[in-house]
């Protein structure tokens, strides 16, 4: 997958995870809707600008936009290695 879908994806899903609509997040970023929708498309070629503004909005790293999601998923998994010794 390029980058340019890996960030629309990763806007998509972390706006949708603070449920806030595309005009909402065009309003916390000064952003169009229309360009937060071609972003989250992968029809819109971002600027590192842009990256930097759409991660400050969704209150994430710039980095974040563009790692697979996966990447995240798996540091979130709690580790069940953890048993007490006794």
């Amino acid at each position: 997958m390029d980058l340019r879908h890996r960030l629309g994806l990763n806007v998509r899903r972390l706006r949708k995870e603070r449920d806030l609509s595309q005009e909402r997040l065009s309003l916390l970023s000064g952003l169009s809707r229309a360009y937060v929708s071609s972003v989250e498309t992968g029809r819109r070629n971002a600027t590192l600008d842009t990256l930097e503004i759409l991660a400050r909005a969704l209150g994430v790293e710039g980095f974040e936009l563009i790692t697979p999601s996966s990447a995240f998923e798996a540091d979130a998994t709690p580790d069940h290695d953890d048993k007490e010794e006794g």
